[in-house]
């Protein structure tokens, strides 16, 4: 379904910013417009305003630890873990008009991976391989025609590792060997260009995993995480950044942030902290700067963040460690916050990725019983 709507102007199609209509004489502005599409109301037009749109035909298995990354005009959610399946190889794709398709299973079973797109491909790196939490090198590569291939491996076998995508680049950064060792903690980048061919640049400052990572401008940030300080595991405020050059610098967070709870929207990325109920936003625009941003409307953890088109969103995760959430909460390129229509499905760790004019967020735990991995999408629009 089109969220775009054009007309031809001069032999050339321009989109439409505003429709009116005629009320007793006067014009006024359209703000909706539905189509019936298998009997439900679907909306085509909304002004530029963000909708939710409802749910899509859900993955094929439920998982959480999963990643999701975009290619062309499909949106792939890959690995993963669910209680029935254990270490998943399944990738779902959407297409732009949210059609589901399965194509050729990542090459490994594993959970906790990055994914990451550069030039014509999806990457999905690394994650644990096995029920002993040992960590994989492998890299899974799917072209916009969703054929997948396998570029040369991580230079480092490690899992819960952060990546982003910068210029002709694609990072991944840090990251966790996958036992149970306090200390096997990774600083290791590993860089892939649009041809695929990997570089080892500049290590993180800081080695560290779990670590959050989005881009703004010419930067590639990897913020916070967990590092062990020779005797324990603690919070990270270490941001790295890396122009596209590659070349590195650091900064220090106004917070801690983990995982999934960063965002591009505009000018600006960003965070919040996401390993404790929390509602507080720190925002970095393009020159680096740090500033806060409106508090999420409800404190929560475990949340993923996605951008779609003008909007951040920030949807789902844990109150308490008993209770999961559905709300969403979106910012503008003002960063000016608004509560969008909840989750059809209230749960921690989904996935948040934008396909065409679609945002999905895929999959998560709802934990009402041991095993409760999800396979809900909830779709928002513009």
């Amino acid at each position: 379904m089109a969220k775009r709507v054009y007309i031809g102007v001069g032999g050339k199609a321009r989109k439409v910013k505003k429709i009116y209509i005629g009320v007793a004489g006067v014009a006024r502005k359209v703000k909706k417009a539905y189509i019936g599409v298998g009997g439900v109301a679907r909306i085509f037009w909304s002004g530029g305003a963000l909708e939710y749109y409802g749910t899509a035909t859900a993955l094929s298995s439920g998982r959480t630890y999963h990643a999701a990354a975009t290619v062309g005009n499909y949106a792939l959610f890959g690995g993963g873990y669910s209680y029935s399946s254990g270490y998943m190889t399944t990738v779902d794709a959407y297409s732009a008009s949210l059609i589901r398709s399965t194509p050729t299973a990542l090459s490994e079973a594993r959970y906790d991976l990055a994914g990451v797109a550069v030039g014509s491909y999806a990457l999905f790196g690394g994650g644990s391989n096995s029920s002993t939490y040992g960590a994989s090198t492998v890299v899974d590569a799917y072209n916009a025609s969703l054929t997948r291939s396998t570029p040369t491996a991580l230079s480092v076998a490690r899992t819960a590792l952060g990546a982003a995508a910068i210029g002709n680049y694609a990072l991944f950064a840090g990251g966790h060997q996958g036992t149970s060792s306090k200390s096997g903690y990774y600083s290791t980048v590993d860089a892939y260009n649009a041809s695929l061919t990997r570089s080892t640049p500049t290590a993180l400052s800081v080695a560290r995993y779990k670590l959050a990572a989005a881009a703004v401008g010419n930067y590639a940030l990897f913020i916070g995480g967990y590092y062990y300080d020779g005797e324990d595991q603690m919070n990270s405020t270490t941001i790295d950044v890396y122009n596209t050059s590659l070349t590195r610098s650091t900064m220090t967070a106004a917070q801690v942030c983990f995982g999934n709870a960063a965002a591009t929207v505009g000018d600006y990325i960003l965070y919040v902290r996401n390993n404790s109920a929390n509602s507080v936003v720190a925002s970095i625009d393009a020159s680096l700067t740090k500033g806060t941003a409106a508090s999420l409307s409800t404190a929560r953890y475990d949340l993923a963040a996605m951008t779609l088109g003008d909007f951040a969103l920030f949807g789902g995760g844990c109150t308490s460690s008993s209770s999961r959430s559905a709300v969403v909460d979106s910012y503008d390129t003002s960063l000016t916050m608004t509560v969008a229509t909840s989750l059809s499905l209230a749960r921690e760790y989904p996935q948040g990725i934008q396909v065409g004019d679609y945002g999905l967020f895929a999959g998560g735990n709802n934990g009402s019983s041991s095993g409760s991995y999800s396979a809900v999408v909830d779709v928002y629009t513009i």
